[in-house]
């Protein structure tokens, strides 16, 4: 493993800490200090379908998901797999969504450039509702 391997493995696991306890508890404060400013993400389905850039254009994205799972989401992990700046991680994840169980397989993907999370991909699976098109 090179060290850019290393570095972004490094950075990509703590910023994916910081998310799992977002998801939990709707505190994203931590992950969000680790978002470059120019931040991108892609996610698949809903209000916040495609494409979307900034920040603060994140800040909404995670409320909005906090606010779709008031009583958070937990998580376990299943693997990562990582190369010289993308680390993606599979998940399987529960909680209660729009008040209705929810149950999923999810994998997000975080771009790493130097020591912050520059870009992020979410992809789900079918093991319950899946959606945030509400």
């Amino acid at each position: 493993m090179t060290e850019n391997s290393e570095n972004s493995l490094k950075v990509a696991r703590q910023g994916f800490e910081h998310f799992t306890q977002g998801l939990a508890t709707g505190e994203w404060q931590a992950f969000l200090d680790v978002l470059t400013e120019d931040f991108t993400f892609w996610f698949p389905t809903g209000k916040f379908q495609g494409l979307n850039v900034g920040k603060e254009r994140a800040r909404e994205f995670f409320q909005y998901v906090s606010a779709s799972f008031p009583g958070g989401i937990i998580l376990t992990l299943d693997r990562f797999t990582s190369n010289e700046t993308t680390v993606v991680f599979e998940f399987h994840d529960e909680g209660v969504l729009f008040g209705l169980p929810y149950k999923n397989r999810v994998a997000v993907s975080f771009d790493v450039c130097g020591n912050k999370i520059c870009g992020y991909r979410e992809y789900f699976g079918s093991d319950g509702k899946s959606s945030l098109d509400n």
